[in-house]
């Protein structure tokens, strides 16, 4: 039980994709305007993680080993199913965050961060229940990063920034900062 908990932390703040390893940026700086929407956005990466975990163990356990050529494209196939199930899920339950979502929520399938999860947790060897525990940290991770992004974002509105400093540059200068504040994490613990 300790070494999941060990994953799940390590997923979440010592290697956190977005700022540690620099996946997930699009929605990241896309979606990190309001902490309400990248609450939604975490909880939707989770759930995209969560199934594409699933499934890259059970590709790892009974498709790979038979056809190992077969890895890359088939971690992109279950990321692309898993995010329209998501997307067609919020639509249907929630027409205005899929709005507010926009572009973005499709862009999930595109987000390095998923393959990169699903590729970690095949060559790393995980099984079922450690990669769920990486899946959900590096969700957390991800959700850590979108909501932090966003209250910063928002108190910004409240503050007085320099006029060279405004819109995407004063996003670009808090992304540097809080990367570098996460990778202070790295000296924890490697897994």
């Amino acid at each position: 039980m300790g070494d999941l908990f060990w994953i799940f932390i390590s997923a979440m703040v010592v290697n956190n994709f977005t700022l540690f390893y620099f996946l997930g940026l699009c929605p990241f700086m896309g979606v990190s305007g309001r902490v309400y929407t990248a609450l939604r956005m975490g909880a939707a990466n989770i759930f995209v993680l969560t199934v594409a975990s699933i499934c890259a163990w059970f590709l790892n356990a009974f498709v790979l080993p038979y056809a190992p050529y077969l890895k890359l494209i088939s971690f992109i196939l279950v990321i692309a199913s898993a995010v329209q199930i998501t997307e067609m899920t919020i639509k249907k339950l929630s027409p205005a965050l899929f709005r507010a979502l926009g572009i973005y929520l499709p862009l999930i399938t595109t987000n390095c961060a998923i393959l990169f999860m699903a590729w970690t947790q095949a060559n790393r060897g995980y099984n079922f229940f450690q990669g769920l525990a990486f899946a959900w940290g590096a969700g957390a991770g991800l959700t850590l990063a979108l909501v932090l992004m966003a209250s910063i974002r928002e108190n910004l509105l409240f503050s007085k920034v320099p006029e060279i400093a405004k819109g995407n540059a004063i996003v670009f200068i808090i992304a540097g900062i809080l990367s570098l504040a996460f990778m202070g994490f790295a000296g924890l613990l490697s897994t």
